[in-house]
């Protein structure tokens, strides 16, 4: 299955992203069949060939949640919004852990004689 998704390049502190398509088993940064532009997000600039994109879309590719929420904010198209990420459960200690028992809880050990 193609994905429409972005590539990242540039060094660390100073994040690029492209607009890739590719295989979705492959690397992210691995190689990719078209290059359909690219985004800053210390400009906020998003340029890409949304021509391109139809086109792969039409042809079965999907559409990453992250560059369909970058497509719909710089109104490239009018789709709802996907959720990108899940936030992670945070679990109770108290409720899942049984408590380990204290020194004081411990029995005494009987004296040998």
């Amino acid at each position: 299955m193609l994905k429409v998704r972005l590539q990242r390049t540039g060094k660390r502190g100073q994040a690029y992203f492209r607009v890739v398509v590719l295989e979705h088993t492959k690397k992210t940064k691995g190689e990719f069949l078209e290059l359909l532009g690219n985004y800053d997000p210390h400009k906020k600039e998003l340029n890409v060939k949304m021509e391109r994109i139809e086109y792969w879309a039409s042809k079965g590719a999907q559409v990453s949640p992250t560059v369909n929420n970058l497509l719909v904010d710089y109104k490239y198209w009018n789709k709802p919004k996907m959720q990108s990420w899940k936030p992670k459960k945070k679990e109770q200690a108290s409720e899942t852990k049984p408590a380990a028992p204290s020194v004081e809880q411990l029995p005494a050990e009987a004296p040998t004689s």
